[in-house]
Parts: C-alpha cells; structure tokens; sequence
C-alpha cells in the first residue's frame, strides 16, 4: 500500500462533513507535518469550531507554490453506499469514501509528499493550504486569504487539487446563490382572489428565471471549451404553505447562477431583479405589502489564467501532457487570483463526476499518477 493510500485511509475516517466541525481533522494534519519539524498557522472561524490551515515547507522567505484544497465533504444522507462512507474501500483498483475524489485523495498525496519534501534541499518552497467549507461557497478560504494577505504572504503560483483527472484547468465558471423571499396575502382558499398567493409569485419567478435561461443558451456568451457551454441558472428549492385551505402569504426559493468568466453576474442578477419588481408591482394591486426581496446567499468569482501564463506551462511538465480544459464546476481558484493576486490553476486526481456520489472514489491509478506528479513537482523547486 502505498503511503497516500495510508494517509488517505486516516483522513476519510474523519467525518468533515460541511455542517459539522473539520477540527478533528486539522489537528491530525497539523501534528504530523509538526513531527515533520513544519509549523502550521490554524486560522479558526468566529465559533472556533472549524479552521483552515497554512503551512511552509522550506525557506520562509521567497514566494513558493501553493497546494490548495478543502477538508469538507458533502452529507451522505438518504444515500446508498455499498460500505461504510467514512472508512476506506478498496475495490477493484477503486479508493471508495467520501471525499475520496473530493478532495482528501490530494489532499492524502500532499501529506505523502511532505515526508520527502522536508529532507529536499528547496530553493522554493511549498505552501500546504486546507481550507474548511469550501462546499457551501468557499467559506472559509476567505479567512486564510485575510491572513495571508495581511501578513504580505503572496505565493509564487497555486494550484488547487480538485479532480480534474490529472488534466491541467485554466478556467471555471463563477457561482451566485440567492434566496428570494416572495410575500403575499393570506386568506381563506375559498376567496382566494382575496388574498395575493405567494407560491404563485414564486412561481412567477421562476418562470421569468426559466425564461432568462433559454435566452443564455440560445443567445448569450458561449464558450465551448465548457461542458455547458454559457451560463447556466438553477432553481433548487422551494418552500412555501401550510395549508391546502389557506392562500399562502409566504414563499421563499433558492437558486443559483453559474456564469462564464466572460459573462458577468451583474447584468444577470439585474434582469432577474427587475422580474421581480414586475411581479411586485403586480401584486400590489390586491395588497400593497406585496413584496419580492432577494437575499445573497453565497458567491464567489469565476477563475481565469491566459493559457500561455508561465505556471500554466510549468503545470503542464509536470503532468507530462500538452491540453488543458475549463470546468463548470467552482473552486477557490477565483478568489485566490481576485483577494490575493496568485496565478492559480486547477489540477487533482479523481473525476468530479464520481463526487457527491454514493460510493465515491478516486482510482489507485489516478492518486500514483497524482504522487508522481508532486513528486515531479519536488525535483523542479530543489537546488
């Protein structure tokens, strides 16, 4: 067994699941790399609960390269799992847990490749960055960028270990999350013309958002180096009433939208708006209280590196490949370029098609061909 798959077998006994807290976890990591003789900077959230981590492998004071990635984990609730999500499975040349592909099977490679690196003569260091809820909007990176930043740390470049199966990622899409809270009129459902219905505003909504949509696939910007090739926008919940006999007076709906680099949310968010003052003012006419408010929930940037930037290239060698792709799916990258100036890329073992699944995995074949490539990345930052 090779030494990622030990480590990889610890950290998915840890259930860090976004909810709860990833102490347990960060501890762990922060007293191995400590009998490594490498000090780790624990960046906490308000309640102490949950914290990132930051730490230096070779001379403190030269910008090195940034391994990025995040010790949360999706639920594994209402989910059928052919074995225990949170121990390690091995089946078949498959690594089964949560969190295998996303992302504790990079996260596993950095900690193997520190045991080498700390007896490296580098001339350029590695930073080891884990953050804590990363899947509920890259939440708690922010703190770690904070400090960082007010300690004028600016890493040379980053690369985050999402599963990108080994492929170099110069792109990915931005993400805003809203809640729309729709406010209407109760009454019995017997003089519903009485009242003013708000699941039917809510409805309204979202088909003004439906509508948007089939605007951005059939004429918006396209970028087709994307799966989905334009922005994309979600509705994912909806909650409203309490009873059959009762017009509803509240509603309230999540949803998000994913936009292309080169497709700003702005513009988006305002057309959407704009819908539902049209449908607040509609309203008005049965009850002058009628209201549609939108309430941010999550954002973070799309990320965006010119393909011929020098850490691109250098990523590239690496892995041994000459391609490069775009991911729909968000990462830390953004904020990382935006907060803090880093020219990040994207590049991790696993698929993230196999993530948030019921037996998730990351392939033996693909975490080795994640080891060599750190181990690569090791020989190239040494004397």
């Amino acid at each position: 067994m090779s030494r990622s798959i030990e480590i990889l077998d610890r950290l998915i006994a840890f259930p860090t699941v976004s909810r709860d807290s990833n102490l347990d976890l960060i501890r762990h990591v922060e007293g191995e790399l400590g009998r490594l003789g490498v000090a780790s900077r624990l960046i906490f959230n308000d309640e102490g609960s949950k914290a990132n981590l930051f730490a230096t492998i070779g001379p403190q004071d030269v910008p090195g390269i940034m391994l990025s990635g995040h010790t949360d984990v999706v639920p594994v609730d209402g989910q059928d799992w052919s074995s225990d999500p949170f121990r390690l499975e091995r089946r078949d040349g498959r690594l089964h847990g949560r969190g295998a592909a996303d992302m504790k099977g990079f996260v596993a490679s950095v900690l193997a490749m520190a045991e080498q690196a700390v007896r490296a003569p580098l001339a350029t260091p590695i930073h080891i960055a884990l953050s804590y809820d990363e899947e509920i909007g890259c939440v708690g990176v922010r703190r770690l960028i904070d400090m960082l930043a007010g300690l004028g740390i600016r890493p040379r470049a980053c690369i985050i270990g999402e599963p990108t199966g080994m492929q170099v990622v110069v792109a990915h899409k931005g993400k805003t999350g809203l809640r729309a809270h729709c406010h209407g009129l109760e009454c019995h459902s017997s003089l519903a013309p009485q009242g003013l219905n708000a699941i039917h505003m809510a409805t309204d909504l979202i088909a003004a958002i439906r509508r948007l949509q089939a605007d951005l696939a059939a004429e918006g910007a396209r970028d087709e180096d994307y799966e989905v090739a334009y922005s994309t926008i979600h509705v994912g919940t909806i909650r409203g009433g309490t009873a059959l006999n009762i017009v509803p007076n509240s509603c309230t709906l999540d949803f998000e939208i994913r936009h292309l680099p080169a497709d700003p949310v702005e513009p988006l968010l305002d057309r959407i708006a704009e819908k539902g003052r049209a449908i607040e003012t509609a309203g008005r006419a049965v009850f002058p209280n009628a209201a549609i408010r939108l309430e941010p929930l999550s954002a973070y940037p799309a990320m965006s590196i010119d393909p011929d930037a020098e850490i691109v290239g250098f990523v590239k060698a690496l892995t041994g490949g000459n391609s490069h792709g775009k991911i729909s799916f968000g990462t830390e990258g953004g904020l990382f370029q935006r907060d803090l100036g880093v020219p990040t890329v994207v590049c991790g073992p696993g698929s993230i098609g196999e993530a948030h699944k019921p037996d998730e995995f990351v392939s033996e074949d693909q975490l080795a061909a994640c080891d060599q490539f750190l181990a690569a990345l090791l020989r190239q930052l040494t004397h």
